[in-house]
């Protein structure tokens, strides 16, 4: 695709069966006409915050995004996504971490840095979250983000483990 900008996605979900719900989210997505030109493995991750769920199956995609799609533009497409294939959001602001047929987050938009109300780039949890980072360096080891770190330097940082296809992080 020309003039394209890489964006980077991360797939979460812990209900039903959740590799199943990935698959959707990435055939719903290229049905939207985004060009997915890299998958991570999907990792087992346990529940970080709101503990009491069942663990997690993550995967991060690389996208290859029309110049003429705005970041923005981008989050409204994932978030109508997420409603249609099932997301339900609970207004108990307990549960904002809790069990979810699907999730995507939007990552990273090219080297956009931007904070608005209603999003934040680079994801303003992605240096904290082993889950989100594993499979990011799996995809684009020789990423550099905005600030100049990358994803392997951001993963020195924490305390986690990776046991076959399982992410633990305390």
């Amino acid at each position: 695709m020309q003039d394209a900008i890489s964006a980077f996605v991360c797939l979460g979900s812990n209900q039903g069966v959740p590799e199943q719900h990935l698959e959707a989210a990435r055939s719903a997505l290229a049905a939207r006409g985004l060009s997915i030109v890299g998958v991570s493995p999907v990792y087992l991750t346990e529940p970080q915050g709101y503990r009491d769920q069942p663990w997690f199956a993550n995967q991060v995609l690389r996208l290859a995004c029309p110049s003429t799609l705005s970041p923005m533009a981008l989050l409204d497409l994932l978030l109508e996504e997420e409603t249609r294939l099932g997301r339900v959001r609970s207004s108990d602001p307990a549960l904002r971490f809790g069990p979810r047929v699907i999730d995507m987050d939007l990552l990273l938009f090219g080297n956009v840095v931007m904070e608005t109300p209603r999003l934040i780039l680079p994801h303003p949890r992605m240096a904290e979250r082993a889950f989100v980072l594993v499979p990011l360096a799996d995809l684009a080891p020789d990423l550099v983000l905005p600030d100049g770190r990358c994803p392997a330097s951001l993963l020195a940082q924490l305390s986690y483990s990776v046991t076959a296809n399982r992410i633990h992080q305390s």
